[in-house]
């Protein structure tokens, strides 16, 4: 279980502008909720300039997780931004306790070879289109959303595995409250293909269009949930 709230809150360092108009600077500020308490705070920082991109984002334990597991994760993700979306080039995952389990990717979009470095070595796999890291997949996802249809369907990388998703939109709006405030949303949802993890993803329909809300469930059930605290965007 320990596992799985590390992974998750690998994923859960993100946030989400709306690239058909990015803006050159976004900073925002999330708390990591389970069992009724924070167990962890993100700071995130997305930079663009042209058509380049970089996502840095920090997690914290704290509280109850920080006496066991006092774990600081900061992850990385550039690339190029066009109009099919994101396109990585490189991925990674350093940890200051557990650094056995640090980890990295590189997109060869030229010979789509996706290369793998871990604590298991160097391993190259094939790179199909699409394909996003932990990252910058949910900065991609508002580029799929803009093409008006509700499922999308590509693979995901942490660094140490890839694995496909299949993301479904609904249609109607829901309104969530967090601790920013109250904002109208529409939910993203992926399907657990075998045991994967499932994502809900509540994205803000107005204005700058960023995930606001985020629950990620483990195949046994384990939940966490991730809400907006601050936002801050330079045009």
């Amino acid at each position: 279980m320990k596992r799985f709230f590390l992974t998750a809150l690998i994923f859960l360092n993100t946030a989400l502008p709306v690239l058909a108009d990015p803006a050159s600077k976004i900073q925002a500020s999330y708390d990591v909720i389970g069992f009724g308490m924070t167990l962890a705070q993100i700071s995130e920082t997305f930079t663009r300039s042209n058509d380049t991109y970089q996502i840095e984002s920090v997690t914290k334990a704290v509280g109850m997780l920080a006496r066991f597991k006092p774990e600081t994760i900061r992850v990385t993700s550039q690339g190029k931004i066009s109009v099919q979306g994101l396109a990585p080039l490189s991925y990674t995952v350093t940890r200051e306790v557990d650094t056995h389990k640090n980890a990295a990717a590189k997109f060869n979009w030229e010979k789509f070879l996706l290369t793998h470095t871990d604590y298991k070595g160097v391993n190259d796999l094939p790179l199909s289109n699409g394909t996003q890291d932990r990252l910058s997949v949910l900065y991609h996802l508002p580029i799929l959303i803009g093409t008006g249809q509700s499922e999308y369907k590509f693979s995901i990388t942490d660094g140490n595995n890839l694995e496909d998703y299949r993301f479904t939109l609904v249609a109607e709006e829901q309104t969530i409250r967090v601790p920013l405030g109250e904002f109208k949303t529409r939910l993203i949802s992926s399907t657990p293909i075998g045991k994967e993890v499932k994502y809900e993803i509540w994205m803000a329909t107005e204005g700058d269009k960023f995930p606001y809300k985020i629950i990620v469930t483990d195949s046994k059930g384990g939940k966490l949930t991730q809400v907006l605290t601050a936002l801050t965007i330079v045009p």
